[in-house]
């Protein structure tokens, strides 16, 4: 990034310690303090005795020297909450005052820049984690997002937005980061270029985005960043907060409306402003050597002799005391980098077969079918928005589903959200959890509604249809009963529901009644 606006951003970081300052010496309140912390990628958790902090990684890489910054801040600071995001950021919790500022001071040192992670402002920018390495994917998408996201950051401190603005890339049909449903999405296809879309979004009333533009070339993405941010800037709801994310301008402007003023931005930004992209992707030059079966945590990368290993963290949250011995291997690993996914795994990239079974040792204790890889926010117990604690409900699943040892893919990859605001992404999960309350005898009880039939591939993709409400304690029972009658048809449940659909809502009503 531009060093002379990272120096901005350093200096700003003095008002970021007298506020921290100031609210754990209970001068000013949580909202107060919410509103001017969240910018600068930092919350008080629940109860306001703790902070986290929020790390951005575009495109969710983590290079070696990031990583070791993580290590040596685990050991130096005895961090002991690592939670990796939906949209592809690293969470520290459980910081004291003078930890959380500290921490914040030492990670722009390393690049890692906590500006915008909350707050009204340009957030992460997302990219499909295999990018460059994916055998299937149309092009390598991510040294544009890198570009992107250098230039999002320059708005940080020249306009106010009406709410926060995510932009995404997707490098195939995948659609991993929900490119085509974003405030921005850049989606790849077979000849280099972008269809772009845009003013959609998850959350409450969420919305599919608009095609605003098709076969866009990737040096002209700047300007498309430019346009949404004119357009946000001009449409956008500054009075209603509860109104203010892009995709209500599709209700204020209609659809057609919306491209046409996108549209108008653009032909602007491109009539002013230089800002094409000459970007070169660089090929990955490391030579494999050996052979590995795929399975379900090692993929063949499309380099020859290269792999990728996953590694799923139970409910997204990495052992703190695993960090130093990943670090450890990967520092000594030619090439090897880390991403993070939106489904909030790591992707060790560029391993040979020996650092493949190396890292697949190390992270053993990784999620080791599709249901286990199932995503949760960070829940109530830390969240103040949240509802419900989506963690605990996550243990409370695998704890009773593990043992009955049930076939990859006889239960689906679940997505259990605390709230509406759907950071475990519930709306497009083929089961979907999202916090809520149930009424039985004037009591209101712990609860989550169920979503079914969310589908996040291009093409394809529609949010999941609100199926009733459940009691939190039933829902291990639920998702057996799921289980066992897909089991019994010797089939995976992507396959079991075409022909069933009838089968699960009889199971739904039975627990939603």
């Amino acid at each position: 990034m531009d060093q002379e606006l990272k120096k901005e951003f350093q200096a700003d970081l003095a008002e970021f310690h007298l506020m921290t300052r100031k609210f754990y010496q209970k001068e000013i309140s949580v909202k107060e303090y919410k509103g001017f912390s969240g910018g600068f990628g930092s919350y008080a958790q629940r109860g306001g005795g703790s902070s986290m902090l929020r790390l951005r990684f575009t495109g969710g890489e983590i290079t070696k020297d990031k990583l070791q910054f993580i290590a040596d801040s685990v050991e130096k600071y005895k961090i002991d909450k690592l939670h990796l995001t939906t949209c592809q950021t690293v969470q520290v919790h459980n910081l004291n005052d003078v930890t959380v500022s500290s921490l914040i001071e030492e990670a722009f040192e390393h690049d890692i820049i906590t500006r915008g992670g909350g707050g009204d402002f340009p957030r992460n920018v997302m990219v499909s984690p295999l990018s460059g390495v994916e055998k299937e994917e149309y092009f390598d998408v991510l040294p544009y997002a890198r570009e992107a996201a250098d230039y999002l950051l320059t708005f940080i401190k020249r306009v106010k937005m009406p709410r926060k603005l995510k932009v995404c890339f997707s490098n195939s049909p995948k659609n991993i980061t929900h490119a085509t449903f974003r405030d921005l999405g850049f989606v790849a296809r077979k000849d280099h270029t972008f269809d772009v879309y845009s003013a959609g979004g998850l959350g409450n009333n969420p919305k599919m985005g608009i095609l605003v533009d098709e076969g866009t070339d990737p040096s002209k993405v700047l300007y498309y960043i430019k346009a949404m941010i004119l357009t946000f800037i001009q449409h956008g709801n500054y009075e209603n907060r509860g109104k203010a994310r892009t995709r209500y301008m599709q209700d204020t402007l209609g659809q057609e409306g919306y491209r046409a003023a996108f549209l108008e931005n653009l032909s602007k930004a491109m009539a002013e402003d230089s800002l094409d992209l000459n970007v070169q992707e660089v090929p990955v030059t490391k030579e494999g050597c050996g052979f590995l079966e795929e399975n379900f945590r090692i993929t063949a990368q499309k380099q020859d002799g290269l792999y990728s290993v996953l590694y799923h963290p139970f409910g997204g949250n990495i052992p703190p005391e695993l960090i130093a011995p990943i670090n450890e291997a990967v520092q000594k690993m030619d090439q090897v980098v880390l991403r993070i996914s939106p489904d909030e795994s790591l992707y060790f990239i560029n391993c040979n077969k020996e650092e493949a079974l190396e890292l697949l040792e190390l992270t053993k204790d990784s999620a080791s079918n599709l249901f286990e890889t199932s995503v949760a926010c960070i829940g109530s117990g830390i969240c103040q928005i949240g509802l419900r604690d989506s963690q605990k409900l996550y243990k409370a699943v695998m704890d009773k589903i593990r043992p009955l040892d049930f076939s990859n893919g006889v239960l689906p990859q679940i997505h259990i959200s605390g709230c509406p605001s759907s950071c475990g992404t519930h709306q497009i999960g083929t089961l979907g959890f999202r916090g809520a309350t149930k009424v039985i005898d004037k009591k209101p009880l712990a609860a989550f509604q169920l979503y079914i039939g969310g589908e996040e591939t291009q093409g394809n993709a529609q949010f999941g249809e609100d199926a009733g409400t459940i009691l939190e304690t039933d829902i291990p029972d639920f998702l057996i009963e799921i289980g066992q009658a897909v089991q019994k048809e010797h089939k995976l449940y992507s396959d079991w529901i075409k022909e069933n659909p009838d089968v699960l809502k009889a199971i739904i009503q039975k627990y939603t009644k």
